[in-house]
């Protein structure tokens, strides 16, 4: 009698973010699948826990529209390359990690040659460009969704999603170590905090950046025992952010730090950030928050006529309600951004951190298991 064949899976990540999923994923196929056979795009991570690279995934993991354009053409070659490589070594399942720009036309095409496709992490089709859903439905067999208002926007369209929770959610504690996160920052145990976050990006930390600074000198006055800390992603950021603050609030003193966002988080009081993942961070440590966040002027006229959500923040949009404060654009301003401060500093938030506990738990679905058993139940294992 034949030996029985090994489960092979073709797996495509394109980021950090990906590679870090891909690798827990893995883990848990392997768990029950020791002889699975692995294969695809794959980051240090994932080759970590048993796949094998058919490319290095940073020929995909490239920002900025000058910098895809020029990468192009390896691009493109790559994606063909690895739709011949599946449909000539048909796996039993695809799974297409984030990256939708290039994974949905991989799975679009293998779907069409007869093998079943998931991919791992919605796009944001619930808050913008809302008819992907009709392209995304025919790519795939499953979506595996973080959030749950999002398995709730498929539904709406009958496309086949699953909600997983949240891989932040299972990583980070119910109950914050707040001390220990200053400890190891170097901060003061009695000491009061309020942690900026002005994004990742260049065009954030240029807008965002003046206007937090002014804030800040304003709650000083307000509040002189506040202390405010700064992560960084990086040096190049850092630099930028030093240079506004020479122009703006060169008296203001500021604790830096490069990286270690989440633990800034956590060590602080309050936090001032703009919207995206660093929110639902921020409500996992159990921090109150204000988000602010300003747009360059075509990029919010476009924004205003795409996204169709009533919230920016993912707190909000989980709570189907305001929980925190959004002051995007023209609310965005250092006036506004000192009253809502000031309501956090000045206040009891035991409401609101109870309300921050619960959807925590909502999410907290031991994801990296749950994307597992979706992926074999596809395969047919």
């Amino acid at each position: 009698m034949p030996e029985p064949r090994p489960l092979r899976i073709g797996i495509v990540a394109g980021e950090v973010s990906g590679d870090t999923l891909g690798a827990g994923l893995i883990r848990e196929i392997r768990a029950r699948h020791p002889d699975a056979l692995i294969e695809g795009i794959a980051g240090p991570q994932m080759v970590a826990e048993g796949c094998t690279a058919l490319f290095e995934m940073d020929e995909l993991a490239v920002m900025g529209i000058v910098e895809v354009l020029g990468r192009l053409p390896r691009i493109l070659q790559i994606r063909r390359q690895i739709v011949r490589h599946f449909i000539d070594n048909p796996p039993d399942v695809f799974v297409g990690i984030d990256a939708p720009d290039f994974n949905i036309g991989v799975e679009l095409r293998l779907k069409k040659a007869g093998i079943s496709t998931l991919h791992y992490v919605s796009p944001s089709v619930w808050a913008w460009r809302q008819n992907r859903i009709h392209k995304i439905k025919a790519a795939t067999d499953q979506v595996l969704a973080f959030l749950p208002f999002e398995k709730a926007f498929y539904d709406r369209f009958e496309a086949p999603c699953r909600f997983i929770g949240h891989t932040l959610a299972d990583r980070m504690p119910l109950v914050p170590d707040t001390q220990g996160a200053r400890q190891r920052l170097g901060l003061k145990p009695g000491g009061r905090y309020l942690a900026l976050l002005p994004g990742s990006r260049h065009a954030e930390v240029t807008l965002l950046s003046p206007v937090y600074l002014e804030a800040c000198k304003q709650l000083k006055v307000r509040h002189p025992e506040l202390e405010f800390v700064v992560p960084l992603v990086n040096s190049r950021r850092r630099e930028e952010f030093l240079a506004i603050k020479a122009q703006v609030a060169p008296e203001l003193e500021v604790i830096l730090v490069e990286g270690r966002g989440r633990e800034v988080m956590t060590a602080s009081d309050v936090i001032l950030l703009a919207s995206g993942t660093a929110t639902l961070e921020a409500m996992l440590a159990k921090k109150p928050m204000v988000v602010g966040y300003k747009f360059k002027p075509f990029s919010y006229w476009l924004a205003e006529r795409l996204v169709k959500t009533p919230y920016a923040s993912l707190p909000n949009l989980l709570a189907g309600q305001t929980l925190v404060a959004e002051l995007i654009q023209h609310e965005c301003t250092p006036g506004h951004i000192v009253d809502e401060i000031g309501k956090l500093l000045e206040h009891d938030n035991g409401e609101l951190i109870a309300h921050f506990t619960r959807l925590h738990k909502q999410i907290r679905c031991n994801a990296d298991e749950q994307a597992a058993l979706a992926v074999l139940e596809l395969a047919g294992t």
